[in-house]
């Protein structure tokens, strides 16, 4: 392999995060480094294949899902009908997930507005009742 190398802990600072999870995906097989005797050699793909993985985890991804997602990612171009409808499947329940996550903020915010004006209120009228005192 040729082209840019990436030591763990370059991956690590650059992406914020401990080389310890950068193991963890290793292990996991997210990742596949090179290995020149006990060092770790990251390529490009590997850096790929890591901020994927990491952006699939922020949306709630499992790592079942995200192992899918990057071996699609793997075979893009030559990837089966199969293999794209399943991440189709996969985008379209994340998609719905976040849709109801979304509505649920919604509701939440509507209601500390609701909260906070009658504290506000209650504030108020204490106040009003202490100059009066």
């Amino acid at each position: 392999m040729s082209g840019q190398t990436y030591a763990i802990g370059e991956l690590a600072q650059h992406f914020d995060v401990t080389t310890r999870t950068i193991r963890f995906y290793e292990q996991e097989g997210l990742l596949s480094p090179e290995r020149r005797g006990k060092t770790r050699v990251y390529h490009e793909k590997d850096r790929v294949r890591l901020k994927l993985a990491l952006r699939g985890k922020r949306l709630g991804f499992s790592l079942i899902e995200i192992r899918e997602v990057l071996d699609l990612y793997d075979t893009r171009h030559d990837g089966s009908v199969r293999q794209l409808e399943r991440l189709l499947e996969i985008l379209a329940d994340k998609r719905a997930n976040l849709e109801r996550q979304l509505e649920d903020i919604r509701i939440m915010q509507r209601e500390l507005d609701q909260v906070e004006e009658r504290c506000k209120g209650a504030l108020g009228e204490l106040k009003a009742a202490e100059k009066r005192s």
